[in-house]
């Protein structure tokens, strides 16, 4: 998908020019740092919005289930649980168990105030699942990120 997404979204070397994903920004093929894979942040993800629920009913009850606005609720607290930790650390709750980790493409220690700008891409659903080369999607594109593994 990925080499068919390159010939129109642009930016991104081809998967022919490069020896394995990430490689352009110096990151291994494997192991702690490669760039991590689809499956890992999906899980990671879904692990946060499970959270975000558990949060969410936590605060407003179980009665909260058959309202119009719980969708919208879970989705705030879902944005500030990955927003905070992603600026601080890097990671959020889902990250740290699936053992990956977001970080700048220039490798400064902290991604700062552009997980704002990659949290409200990711949360719009379609920049994520359109990746690049390099396994990025629009949202890490926009936001100067990649996705790396923290553990093996």
């Amino acid at each position: 998908m990925a080499g068919f997404l390159d010939s129109w979204t642009g930016g991104s070397p081809s998967a022919h020019e490069q020896g394995h994903p990430g490689e352009r920004f110096g990151l291994p093929a494997e192991g702690v740092g490669a760039v991590a894979g689809f499956g890992r942040r999906l899980v990671g993800v879904t692990l946060d919005w499970l959270l975000a629920y558990v949060l969410t009913l936590a605060v407003l009850g179980l009665d909260a289930l058959g309202g119009s606005r719980i969708g919208w609720w879970v989705w705030a607290v879902w944005f500030v649980l990955t927003v905070v930790p992603t600026a601080l650390f890097g990671m959020t709750p889902g990250m740290v168990a699936v053992g990956i980790r977001v970080a700048r493409v220039d490798m400064a220690a902290t991604v700062g105030f552009r997980a704002i700008l990659r949290t409200a891409l990711l949360g719009l659903v379609i920049p994520p699942v359109i990746r690049d080369a390099d396994g990025r999607g629009w949202h890490d594109r926009a936001s100067q990120t990649v996705v790396v593994r923290a553990r093996a």
